[in-house]
């Protein structure tokens, strides 16, 4: 039986990569974002047919039809790579203001909620039962950047949405598994060769790894058996001020 795969933030970097690493691993793709054109050139490039569908995943009602069409389609689903996120310029915190901090939230954590909870309702009454869901966490939900209040907030909120779906999960046969990505070379890590601010107050560049990594790390955690499961993988640049002090 074939398997169906759910990318969300799908039409470019991490998640295009991703896109393209489930369909030569087999899956049959559904592709969400917020801009049908990126979708669909990424498509454009996939064996089979894959379902495009633009999704703010911010809005429950355009959730709820992600997962209608989803469900019209294909009656089920095996993955769901939460991806789709928001970040915002280095600001200090007195400054941030509550617009961008709402926008972070709604995107970074609400969205997620939304999605998984979707898809865990999905997995749940499908027969066969269960599925996987893969959230987007970062370097950024363990050990902050200077300045990056909103989105180390949301992405350690991530770790905690993560377990608690994979503590739920095991009587339906969801696994749930968290993917924490440092430096992976895409239009939001740009500014990295430029230098970015450090914990002492310096500024510095800093390496990153290509996309492909990511990608390998996605498609193994997803083509794991039913009764395992990785809760957390970390890929990041080697050599990037993770560890160590700042």
């Amino acid at each position: 039986m074939t398997k169906i795969a759910l990318i969300t933030g799908a039409g470019r970097g991490i998640g295009r990569a991703c896109a393209v690493a489930l369909d030569e691993a087999g899956y049959e793709l559904v592709l969400a974002g917020r801009r049908e054109a990126p979708l669909s050139e990424v498509a454009g490039g996939l064996s089979g047919d894959p379902l495009v569908v633009p999704t703010d995943v911010a809005d429950p009602a355009s959730v709820g039809r992600l997962f209608a069409r989803i469900e019209q389609r294909f009656g089920r689903l095996d993955l769901l790579f939460n991806n789709a996120g928001l970040n915002m310029p280095a600001t200090e915190f007195g400054d941030i203001d509550e617009a961008d901090w709402r926008a972070l939230v709604d995107v970074n954590l609400t969205g997620s909620f939304l999605c998984a909870r979707a898809a865990y309702r999905l997995m749940k009454q499908q027969q066969p039962s269960g599925g996987r869901i893969i959230n987007n966490g970062s370097i950024s939900a363990h050990v902050p950047r200077p300045g990056s209040a909103p989105y180390t907030a949301t992405k350690h909120a991530i770790t905690g949405l993560t377990k608690s779906i994979a503590l739920d999960g095991r009587a339906h046969g969801i696994a749930c598994g968290q993917i924490d990505i440092g430096n992976a070379a895409s239009d939001m890590t740009d500014a990295m060769s430029a230098g970015v601010p450090q914990a002492d107050g310096r500024m510095a560049a800093e390496p990153v790894m290509a996309l492909d990594n990511v990608a390998r790390a996605i498609r193994f955690m997803a083509e794991l058996p039913p009764e395992a499961n990785v809760p957390f993988l970390t890929v990041m640049a080697n050599g990037m001020p993770y560890m160590g002090r700042g």
